[in-house]
């Protein structure tokens, strides 16, 4: 059925309805995220809006300063609310945007705390609003989407460009009704009509949603493409019959939305990290929760325990890298659970190969690590779980209450304990670790930034050589040294334990 065809039937359909109730070195930085949704016009661009519903009344808040928003207070963070100094704002969002979206877990972490901690904006620069876009647009780069949520909530959804980003995580988490009364509530944000006709229809008013796909076609404001796909959501009994939409060259989670409303969702494996969480339910099948939940564990945007929780759901019924990792996974659980230690001596060094194999050892150990220590290994097998505790939260605990079986291990134990150490091997790497550890003196390179109040900067830019593949080893040195220099010893050690083991180092 031919699109004009499809309008004048929704249209004749919808009359008869009744009506609905770059300096220092900076890394070259992403722009916004390619994939949100134009769900806003200018305002006052002459296109009328009275088709949705009445707005809902919303008590006013107050003028917020957006650069300020965060989730997580000093008390919490132990950072300075005076972290980001005297920095230029436009310098500190182009090293956000910088930040790629797997990497280091330590430095995720970090890097995680740092978009969402409560500081007071840099002195530098008058770009107001652009760091807080920048702090939330590398949340959803590596699908951090609750946390986001979460932020852009607590900044309160009424500037155009922050309520872009909340309405698409709120598609994103399933929570279009939400998305679509924050619309409703702002009357200053002017919908841009696919989202308006979303919204319509979502609320009941099928007759304004054609009406304003029609208005929408006839005034240039939708495209055919566009078109094409909106009627088919608003009416799919129509089009019964008719072959696929043709696959869209850009995907925003307004259209994939509605894509998954007439049975035509894409797979996500495919799409960027954000819309990974589309496949985290049942319905998805289990091959596309276990392949989202494994892309979103690498960037630690689930919980260990939501992505355990998938793998263990179900027994695999082929072969393939995916359904092998799982088996793995669920034979080593299962002798977890039962306290066998023999068996679970037995699975750990396979299972503990598919997770480094997949990028999950980190994750794995934060699962196991604790349960790990109290079962009675010796020799090789005490060896192995002191690995895998070492990439645990309990790295130090291990390190005061286990004998090292090796020099290998020796090294290990100090830097968990935040001691110095003789390297046991003269690579780069090894060393550069073990000069970091050798005193808490601040780095040469990052002398200038911290005199210059500048310390949040210097912390971040010292994140980013950790979480690059191509970093020197003196840098990664120094920004070890950094980081204990300004007292963040447990991001040190975390980061120096997850540099030597995750890479196969004394495996």
């Amino acid at each position: 059925m031919g699109i004009k065809t499809a309008l004048g039937a929704l249209i004749l359909a919808a009359l008869a309805m009744p009506a609905a109730a770059q300096d220092e070195g900076t890394p070259e930085a992403r722009p916004e995220p390619g994939w949100l949704s134009d769900v806003v016009i200018a305002p006052h661009d002459g296109i009328a809006s009275s088709a949705l519903p009445a707005p809902i009344t919303a008590m006013p808040i107050g003028a917020v300063r957006l650069d300020a928003v965060g989730l997580l207070p000093p008390s919490v963070t132990g950072l300075p609310h005076d972290l980001w100094g005297a920095s230029e704002a436009d310098t500190l969002s182009r090293l956000f945007r910088a930040v790629p979206a797997t990497g280091l877990p330590a430095m995720l972490s970090f890097t995680e705390t740092l978009a969402l901690a409560e500081l007071d904006p840099p002195a530098g620069g008058t770009a107001e609003a652009r760091l807080f876009l920048a702090r939330l647009d590398m949340l959803l780069d590596r699908g951090a989407l609750e946390p986001a949520r979460a932020l852009a909530e607590r900044a309160g959804p009424t500037d155009p460009e922050l309520f872009r980003r909340f309405f698409d995580v709120s598609l994103l988490t399933g929570q279009a009704e939400r998305a679509c009364a924050a619309m409703r509530a702002n009357p200053d944000i002017a919908p841009a009509f696919p989202a308006r006709i979303f919204c319509l229809a979502r609320g009941g008013d099928w007759s304004a949603a054609a009406l304003s796909l029609g208005t929408g076609v006839a005034l240039g404001q939708i495209g055919e493409a566009e078109a094409d796909l909106i009627a088919q959501f608003l009416d799919p009994e129509l089009f019964e019959g008719e072959p696929p939409l043709p696959p869209d060259p850009r995907i925003t989670p307004l259209y994939y939305e509605m894509r998954a409303a007439i049975g035509q969702r894409p797979a996500s494996n495919d799409l960027p990290l954000a819309f990974a969480h589309s496949d985290l339910s049942e319905i998805a099948g289990w091959r596309a929760q276990l392949t989202a939940a494994e892309r979103l564990m690498r960037a630690g945007a689930i919980a260990p325990q939501e992505w355990l929780a998938i793998a263990t759901a179900h027994r695999p019924s082929a072969s393939g890298a995916i359904w092998d990792r799982a088996g793995a996974l669920q034979r080593f659980d299962a002798a977890i659970l039962a306290n066998d230690a023999r068996e679970v001596a037995r699975h750990l060094p396979e299972t503990m190969t598919a997770m480094q194999e997949a990028g999950l050892l980190e994750a794995f150990a934060t699962l196991y690590g604790d349960q790990l220590l109290r079962l009675p290994f010796t020799g090789d097998d005490a060896r192995l779980a002191h690995r895998v505790a070492l990439l645990s939260p309990s790295y130090e605990r291990v390190a005061l209450r286990a004998a090292p079986q090796d020099r290998d291990e020796r090294f290990l134990f100090a830097i968990a304990r935040g001691e110095p150490a003789e390297p046991p091997r003269r690579d780069a790497l090894t060393l550069a670790v073990s000069q970091a550890f050798a005193s808490t003196d601040l780095p040469e390179r990052y002398r200038a930034m911290m005199a210059e109040d500048r310390r949040g900067e210097a912390l971040l830019r010292a994140a980013l050589v950790l979480l690059s593949d191509a970093a020197d080893s003196d840098d990664i040195g120094d920004a070890l040294r950094l980081f204990r220099a300004f007292g963040l010893e447990d991001t040190a050690r975390r980061a120096a334990l997850q540099l030597m083991l995750l890479d196969g180092w004394a495996a």
